[in-house]
């Protein structure tokens, strides 16, 4: 009964929906370097954020790197599409293999919980909130959050704090 109410300790302890609709347990993710950024399609930074996501998990993934990416709609309405059209536009336009989860607010009262953990694990310069599209948290195999980046911080720049997350056996 405790487990139920007890805080939740890690992003592995969360369940997320996928485009479809269904359950993903974010457990499945243990022992993986995780790249969690909230995405949108029509954002100034889109084409250089997806583009280098892209290439960072070509670069990594076999090394144990996933990129989970979750849209949002919240700044600036540069997400409007359906999931379907989101998930289309990544993969086709930009090759995205890594997952790209049901749309989600990241900040107010309905939150994902996931992104309410991430908030808390780490906050920002602007106190808690997401500040804009292309966000990034970085966890590590545990499923700790290690560190936050800006919208504005490139994600080739962060490839060195990957690394050596990757190499942390």
């Amino acid at each position: 009964m405790a487990s139920n109410s007890s805080k939740p300790q890690s992003v592995h302890d969360f369940t997320v929906k996928d485009t479809k609709g269904n359950d993903v347990d974010l457990s499945i993710y243990k022992g993986k370097v995780l790249l969690i950024v909230n995405v949108a399609s029509q954002c100034g930074l889109t084409n250089s954020n997806y583009t280098e996501l892209t290439k960072l998990y070509e670069k990594y993934k076999d090394q144990g790197l996933e990129i989970l990416a979750f849209p949002c709609n919240q700044f600036g309405s540069q997400e409007p599409g359906s999931n379907e059209e989101i998930e289309q536009f990544a993969c086709t336009r930009f090759k995205a293999e890594y997952p790209i989860f049901d749309k989600v607010d990241v900040n107010g009262s309905n939150a994902a919980p996931i992104y309410k953990f991430l908030k808390s694990s780490k906050g920002g310069f602007l106190g808690d909130s997401i500040k804009w599209n292309f966000s990034k948290f970085l966890v590590d195999k545990e499923g700790r959050v290690v560190d936050r980046y800006a919208p504005t911080t490139s994600p080739l720049s962060i490839e060195k704090d990957i690394k050596k997350l990757l190499e942390k056996a």
